[in-house]
């Protein structure tokens, strides 16, 4: 098969070309003299007619050291034997047409055979030359297709300047499409551009830049080019499309392309923030993660997403998470490192009190995307191949001040330890880590106290926490002031006391109503009794009655306590609470160390 460069010839095409050659040759009365060699084509021709119309020719002719040049070699001519069939009439004087498709194609077949009016006045390069200013050139469509034909004319179509023509065209008429529209819908040349291989798109999109255009008119060229070139990898957000091979597949010449083709586009971005939609972002970095292209590529695109990231919602995000059949994860370095990075500018800009990243408040931001990333963590956390340390790195990426509660992120470890059965207690305990149990909601802590997925120390800690409110004396109107002991962590063999805490949760209820009780009988005796010395008497007695009552009731808590021997033992509070003002109690924090 004929070829020229990388794409090959219609031998149909060129059958028939051939033939209709060979009814306008074989009509002259002069016999051929000479077969001009155009790949695996082959022309019999005449050289006093080549001669006249091409200085290349005649050159070959005159320097052959054959005083007789029966065959000629042009293989190399742009366009192939099409092309130079064409040239062949124009030596006749036969008439063709020429086209926006051809004209690149015939302007440098004339300029490689030398058919210039310098040789011979009105020669083939002058006429292509003017059909190109006066025809091609004169539209943005025609000039778009000019330079398409031009991508197989490499490097000649480049170094006769015609591409530089067609690029300077292209850009200028796009520019006032873009700010003039005159055709509906008002961004048609951005579809136009699609058919331009990516070199010659990044020329044009250089060209408007130099120009002014609007960098929203740039991103909009950008993103339908993307989303026609790669329309399989990029328009397919939901991860339920046709099922593409594994990243570890053979590397083919379409995946070499497709990354070239990402890395040219992603170098494309204007710099301007927010001209991007966050999906259209998100499916670009899930490209680069699936064609595995260059870090600076990925790098470029996880800076920009980070940028904006309080504006991604768990549906984006969960975009690069994936791959396009949906069935498995991929590498999640890139959804951590784009955390990563927009907590790391939270901090650099200062909105952390005092500088302390931990502790200090937070941006309304990063309370946002804390929300995002715990719910980021509840849609992944059901698959298999996501392991404790990954899990653990993104929920910790966020600091825990910027968590006002951690419901959301116990439902994540919640689903987590649901999917993942077959740990152990202490693996659990490495999942729970992250959260902290003194923050979650009333109704969470009774979930808490109630899950059997759950290791021992974290029930306790939910548990614990309420019974440090009761014995403070809150009363809470929003929870409720008693925590009864589920009968679910009666199943439990793991909490060998088990039964004593029931009993003393019991003896405490107990306890609490003969304090109501008490206090009730008080109030009624202080009301109706007089100012008798008999009454101080037993009011003298009462108080002492009383302190004792409430220093049993710190007893039966303090015997409860989960941390006793441990470094917040609470055992050696004051029994003595008449000096505690029971509306504004302590605040006392306790955390999972």
């Amino acid at each position: 098969m004929a070829t020229e460069g990388n794409n090959p010839i219609n031998m149909n095409s060129m059958s028939s070309s051939l033939q209709r050659t060979g009814q306008w040759v074989f009509s002259q009365d002069i016999p051929t003299d000479v077969i001009v060699e155009v790949g695996e084509a082959n022309f019999s021709l005449h050289k006093f007619m080549l001669v006249a119309k091409s200085n290349y020719i005649r050159k070959l002719i005159m320097e052959s050291k054959d005083s007789d040049v029966t065959r000629i070699d042009l293989s190399d001519i742009p366009g192939g034997p099409e092309i130079f069939e064409k040239a062949a009439k124009f030596c006749y004087g036969v008439n063709f047409e020429i086209t926006v498709q051809n004209v690149a194609a015939l302007h440098c077949a004339a300029e490689f055979l030398q058919m210039t009016d310098k040789y011979c006045d009105n020669n083939l390069a002058g006429r292509t030359q003017d059909f190109l200013s006066q025809v091609a050139l004169s539209s943005l469509s025609g000039a778009i297709v000019v330079l398409k034909s031009c991508e197989i004319l490499l490097p000649i179509s480049r170094d006769l300047g015609i591409v530089r023509r067609c690029v300077d065209v292209v850009g200028a008429k796009a520019c006032n499409e873009a700010m003039f529209p005159c055709r509906t819908p008002p961004n048609w040349w951005t579809e136009e551009l699609c058919i331009l291989d990516v070199a010659f798109f990044a020329d044009v999109v250089a060209s408007m830049k130099q120009r002014g255009v609007k960098p929203s008119s740039l991103a909009s060229a950008i993103i339908t080019y993307t989303e026609k070139s790669l329309r399989d990898l990029v328009r397919d957000h939901s991860g339920r499309g046709v099922k593409f091979s594994d990243t570890g597949d053979n590397e083919s010449d379409e995946r070499s392309q497709q990354r070239d083709l990402v890395e040219s586009i992603v170098s494309l971005l204007p710099s301007d923030k927010g001209l991007f939609p966050i999906n259209f972002l998100c499916s670009l970095l899930r490209c680069a993660v699936f064609l595995d292209t260059s870090l600076t590529c990925k790098n470029e695109l996880e800076k920009r997403i980070s940028v904006v990231l309080e504006h991604v919602s768990v549906d984006d995000l969960l975009i690069p998470s994936f791959t396009y059949d949906g069935e498995r994860l991929l590498d999640l370095d890139s959804v951590r490192r784009i955390i990563s990075s927009f907590v790391e500018k939270e901090k650099n800009v200062g909105v952390f009190n005092g500088g302390d990243f931990n502790r200090g408040l937070c941006s309304v931001s990063l309370q946002r995307v804390s929300k995002t990333v715990d719910s980021y963590l509840a849609e992944i956390a059901t698959y298999g191949e996501l392991t404790i340390s990954k899990f653990n790195a993104i929920a910790n990426l966020v600091p825990k001040s910027a968590r006002k509660s951690d419901d959301d992120l116990y439902r994540a470890i919640d689903i987590f330890l649901k999917a993942h059965p077959n740990l152990d207690e202490i693996e659990r305990e490495k999942v729970c880590s992250s959260m902290d149990p003194l923050k979650l909601s009333y109704d969470a802590r009774l979930h808490a106290s109630q899950n059997k997925r759950l290791p021992v120390n974290i029930v306790l800690h939910a548990l614990y926490y309420d019974q440090l409110k009761l014995r403070s004396g809150v009363e809470d109107q929003e929870e409720r002031a008693v925590v009864v002991l589920p009968e679910a962590l009666k199943t439990r063999s793991q909490l060998q006391a088990d039964t004593t805490l029931a009993k003393e949760n019991e003896a405490l209820r107990s306890e609490l109503m003969k304090m109501k009780m008490y206090v009730s009988d008080m109030q009624k005796n202080k009301n109706g009794a007089g100012a008798s010395s008999s009454n101080s008497s037993s009011l003298v007695s009462n108080k002492k009655s009383k302190n004792t009552f409430f220093s049993s009731v710190s007893k039966k808590l303090g015997k409860l306590n989960p941390f006793k021997h441990g470094s917040k033992d609470t055992s050696n509070i004051d029994e003595d609470l008449a000096g505690v003002d029971i509306t504004k109690p302590r605040r006392r924090r306790f955390s999972i160390s």
